[in-house]
């Protein structure tokens, strides 16, 4: 669709066409709306970005929590099973598989969110490396990283999304 479209779009209309490109988390979409009609692609991309980081710590952190542990066999959305498979993660050995689990559970208990990385372009080895390194952030600092990492995510959807 192109943006002209998109900026014609009623509220109903334009969370169904985008509100996906953050994972489970329409309301993203919901507050940009108001923010019509945008000018370029990156004028629409950096209003959905500013709209997450003006949300509460509460909203950001169930944003990062409505994403999928990396490399789950779970029921997971069609652009993270995409994306995943994109990466390599649904090709997995056995053992790697059991270690990247391992690493998630990890990382969930310290910091009370799955590992997010924006997995385009990269392979499983590359995902494991990040994850283990970023297992020893402080958490302050892995929050502002993993958003950053969903800033990322829903760029790419959005990328595939409006011309």
């Amino acid at each position: 669709m192109t943006l002209a479209e998109l900026n014609a779009h009623p509220k109903d209309k334009f969370v169904e066409a985008i509100g996906w490109v953050f994972e489970h988390s329409p309301w993203v979409a919901e507050r940009a709306w108001r923010h019509r009609p945008f000018a370029s692609f990156d004028d629409l991309s950096t209003r959905l970005i500013q709209e997450v980081q003006t949300a509460s710590p509460d909203e950001q952190l169930a944003l990062l929590r409505a994403h999928p542990d990396l490399g789950t066999r779970a029921k997971v959305s069609a652009s993270s099973k995409r994306e995943q498979s994109g990466a390599g993660l649904d090709r997995l050995s056995p053992a790697d598989h059991e270690l990247l689990l391992r690493l998630n559970n990890e990382y969930r208990k310290k910091f009370g969110f799955p590992f997010l990385f924006a997995v385009k372009g990269s392979d499983a080895a590359t995902i494991v490396d990040a994850l283990k390194r970023r297992l020893k952030s402080p958490p302050e600092q892995e929050f502002l990283i993993a958003l950053g990492n969903v800033f990322r995510i829903a760029r790419f959807r959005l990328e595939d999304t409006v011309q």
